[in-house]
């Protein structure tokens, strides 16, 4: 049975989240204990267990990734180990990579008692192919047939690029989604899995889940899982050095003193590197980011040194590579054009775009060539400590332009909205990563996500429309050779660096936060065999090898 409840205080949560938990100052595990899984969000007001819909309770906590399980799972930190068969037992790819054919796994039965089959994967991707707007990786699915316990699903185009987003999808069950009018909108509030784990508590700052006994994987370590909500970074680095939280991603300000030397024999933070940013989106569109030469100014002027030590607190790498791409991870794929080519504050260079695009001072205040003072809004939800700090931080580098920065932070809900309909003129985001450059670029540039303003976009938030940029990522993804894909691939490096559609100012690598107190197993510098990121599909793995610590 499932029960609602709401608790008034975030130390209610807290009290109720720790129960079973290990504290900090324990060095004994304790027999079946919880684990809580925290995010800085603030209340969730509303749930939502629809694993389609990015704003719903179920991914923002991440909850949903223990109740729905992917085909497969690829290691993102490591692209070029081999595929992890999941509830595709056989997983091939067409030499072109348009079509993969997917194999369903015997023995794997739904949490309400009903058959997993291969009607079940048909039926997911029959749904992407027939609702376009569930398909936020825009897979372009031409064709789902059905063929005994094997299920061939045929692209537009190549998924060389997009092997991940392919096998990464959550399998949903046709007996419970085959009757919903709106698949887009349903809140799916009692959720039918395959996974290890089943929601039995849902309150809008807590969500309970309980592991099953009769799971196709086998016995799990964990009993029970509570996904916590805190207000704030401040908190939640709170909760995991008390041993109130166990496994975060998030950013921890000054994490080795606030969090690993609370407790260096069992706390955990590993930042593994991938190729994703965090980049300021803006709106291309309305003033004052609609004027190239003052995207260009801006980027000239942005710290990205100042941002790795102050806002990420030298917790991630610095992003220097003019192209975006974090370095080394992404140097074979930096195009000979901007081989050694870096970020550099340079005010002077700045000011001389300006001025040649008919830019004038008044009292040291920026007037565009119309006439009017320039000035502009950077938002990031509150609580999210780097990202206002990093706003800050670009709002004092406005300032050396002469222009009023105004830093705003909405609740998270409000802020996610307005990013998706592009109301807004700047905000600090992420990228998805993937094994190749292309979720980065495709992310900030691409035209198969642009959606007119008040439409909600799931990426080029900023509204960025090149053709020429939108073709050369389509060419680059379905290239048949590896001089094709890379005559492609600085095609977009240059379009990215010449048009400045965003503003990479930092890397963003998988990070994880975890003690090994209760349970080992965790992935980590030593066995890097997924990111220890609790909100990425992949971590039912790491639900499946935990176990109980001696």
């Amino acid at each position: 049975m499932r029960v609602k409840t709401t608790l008034v205080a975030m130390g209610l949560v807290a009290a109720f989240a720790v129960t079973g938990c290990s504290g900090a100052n324990s060095s004994t595990p304790e027999s079946g204990a919880s684990l809580t899984i925290a995010k800085p969000d603030g209340a969730i007001a509303t749930e939502s267990n629809n694993p389609w819909i990015g704003e719903s309770s179920g991914n923002k906590l991440g909850y949903i990734n223990a109740i729905l399980e992917p085909l497969g799972i690829v290691n993102l930190i490591s692209p070029s180990d081999e595929v992890k068969p999941w509830l595709a037992s056989e997983i091939t790819w067409a030499a072109d990579y348009k079509a993969v054919t997917l194999v369903a796994r015997d023995g794997v039965t739904w949490n309400d008692g009903e058959d997993f089959t291969a009607e079940d994967i048909a039926f997911t991707f029959g749904l992407f192919k027939d609702n376009p707007e569930l398909d936020t990786a825009a897979l372009g699915i031409t064709d789902v047939a059905l063929d005994g316990s094997s299920v061939t699903i045929s692209f537009t185009g190549s998924m060389f690029s997009k092997q991940d987003k392919v096998l990464h999808k959550l399998i949903v069950p046709q007996h419970i989604w085959e009757s919903v009018d709106d698949p887009a909108t349903f809140e799916n509030p009692t959720p039918v899995g395959t996974g290890p784990y089943v929601l039995s508590q849902f309150d809008t700052q807590s969500v309970e889940l309980t592991a099953r006994d009769d799971y196709w994987g086998g016995e799990l370590a964990v009993p029970t899982l509570y996904y916590v909500s805190y207000n704030d970074n401040t908190a939640l680095t709170t909760a995991l050095a008390n041993g109130d939280a166990d496994w975060a991603q998030a950013f921890i300000p000054n994490v080795q003193s606030a969090y690993v030397d609370k407790d260096p024999e069992h706390n955990v933070y590993w930042a593994a590197a991938g190729l994703a940013v965090d980049t300021m989106f803006v709106n291309t569109e309305t003033k004052p980011f609609n004027d190239l030469a003052f995207r260009q100014a801006m980027n000239l002027v942005i710290d990205r040194d100042q941002y790795a030590e102050i806002a990420r607190e030298g917790s991630v790498p610095i992003v220097s590579s003019v192209t975006g791409l974090p370095t080394p991870v992404g140097d074979p794929f930096i195009s000979a054009e901007y081989e050694d080519v870096s970020y550099e504050v340079d005010l002077d260079a700045a000011t001389t775009v300006l001025t040649d695009a008919g830019y004038t001072w008044s009292d040291e205040v920026l007037i565009d060539p119309a006439g009017a003072p320039v000035t502009f809004t950077l938002s990031v939800p509150q609580g999210w400590n780097d990202y206002v700090t990093g706003i800050s931080l670009i709002a004092d580098a406005a300032k050396t332009l002469g222009v009023e920065a105004t830093v705003d932070t909405p609740d998270s809900d409000s802020w996610w909205e307005a990013k998706g309909t592009g109301d807004f003129q700047a905000i600090l985001h992420w990228t998805d990563t993937g094994a190749t450059p292309y979720d980065l670029y495709s992310d900030i540039m691409d035209g198969r996500w642009l959606k007119p303003l008040g439409e909600s976009a799931d990426f080029n938030f900023g509204r960025f429309d090149s053709p020429e940029a939108t073709a050369a990522l389509s060419e680059y993804t379905n290239a048949a050779d590896d001089a094709t894909r890379a005559a492609a691939l600085a095609t977009v490096q240059k379009i990215f660096v010449d048009e400045v559609p965003s503003m990479p100012v930092g890397t963003r690598p998988f990070i994880g936060a975890y003690n090994t107190r209760s349970y080992v197993g965790w992935p980590g510098e030593d066995n890097p065999y997924a990111p220890a990121d609790p909100t990425q599909p992949t971590s039912v793995l790491i639900l499946t090898e935990l176990e109980a610590a001696e």
